[in-house]
């Protein structure tokens, strides 16, 4: 079968288009016939290589998959050949107290198809476990359904599950225009939430207010911290959520509004943040860290996105064969929502 794979870190000229052998599947397994994957920077962080991780190399990118069962296991009974599935991204040992409690994120063997440690979906065919088979959504094309599991996950999980966003809270969206920030819009809106969106370009403002945002800031031609005082009169924000780290923790922290929080999943900008603790203590603020989410939580956003109420966003869908164009397309960071490769 075809595969893209890379054999040593570098830039997107590292992605190859390979001849593997197709994956056998255990008794507990499906195999998928992957008609479309989505990226992630996940994705572009893995290629480049990151400092202190080794990975196993070569190495299948690809987070977010969708397509078509083409074998069961033996002990396999809710999924049928032929049924088209949308993948949970994350596998556990489903065994011990913390995925036995729903929070399988948390499984000290927890892992993403795709990440450090397992081969992702820029392939023809995968073998996953029957249990993160899903049903693929009524009225989603293959494109789009890989256009939500990871990024809806986490933003769920981000805000939902850990934020606990409700009715009248005021919800700072940075980098809005990716395919999490396009996530988080929606969800914050679903449940009640003004909603402040940040983003690069005007154009990619108004997209985001198409999707409910209520004000949008161009952080590259006004000051964030500034802007939100304004909108809020001064009083802040309850939640920040926040993927961009680096520099930005220093200027938004004294943004939040008393009792409020930082929920934090990436740190696309750089990994170390700078702040002045005594608005923690006075403030009595929270920062959150956030790892992917549950499969229950994505059970949950499965019929919001069948009934429209969360709808995955596709920038643009190329062939799996121009891997390496998609990567320089996220890296250049000129999508709105995700990039798809279809196979």
């Amino acid at each position: 079968m075809k595969a893209v794979r890379f054999h040593e870190h570098g830039g997107p000229e590292v992605l190859k288009v390979e001849d593997i052998p197709e994956p056998r599947i255990a008794p507990n397994e499906v195999l998928v016939r992957i008609r479309a994957c989505a990226l992630n920077h996940l994705d572009l962080w893995l290629r480049k290589g990151l400092p202190g991780v080794k990975l196993p190399l070569p190495h299948i990118p690809g987070c977010d998959i969708a397509g078509e069962v083409a074998a069961v296991g033996e002990l396999c009974s809710r999924v049928t050949v032929g049924e088209r599935v949308v993948i949970s991204p994350g596998r556990s040992c489903g065994q011990c107290a913390r995925c036995l409690c729903g929070r399988d994120n948390l499984c000290a063997q927890y892992q993403i198809i795709g990440g450090y440690g397992l081969d992702g979906g820029y392939r023809e065919l995968i073998a996953v476990p029957e249990v993160n088979a899903l049903p693929l959504p009524n009225g989603c094309d293959f494109a789009q359904a890989a256009a939500f599991p990871l990024t809806f996950l986490t933003a769920w999980n981000m805000l939902v599950t850990l934020g606990h966003v409700r009715l009248g809270q005021t919800v700072l969206v940075m980098g809005a225009g990716s395919g999490v920030g396009v996530a988080a819009v929606q969800i914050a809106k679903l449940f009640g939430a003004t909603v402040i969106a940040t983003a690069s370009t005007d154009e990619k403002l108004e997209k985001a207010k198409a999707l409910g945002a209520d004000h949008g800031i161009n952080y590259r031609q006004q000051a964030v911290a500034q802007e939100i005082k304004s909108l809020t009169n001064r009083r802040g924000v309850d939640i920040i959520f926040e993927h961009v780290g680096g520099e930005t923790w220093k200027d938004l922290i004294p943004t939040l509004a008393p009792g409020g929080m930082l929920v934090t999943c990436g740190a696309t900008s750089g990994p170390t943040a700078e702040t002045d603790i005594r608005y923690l203590f006075m403030r009595q603020l929270r920062i959150q860290g956030a790892y992917m989410g549950s499969k229950a939580d994505l059970m949950q956003i499965l019929p919001l996105v069948e009934s429209g109420k969360l709808k995955p966003v596709v920038d643009r869908v190329l062939p799996l064969t121009e891997a390496a164009q998609a990567h320089r397309l996220l890296e250049e960071r000129k999508q709105f929502g995700k990039v798809v490769l279809t196979i």
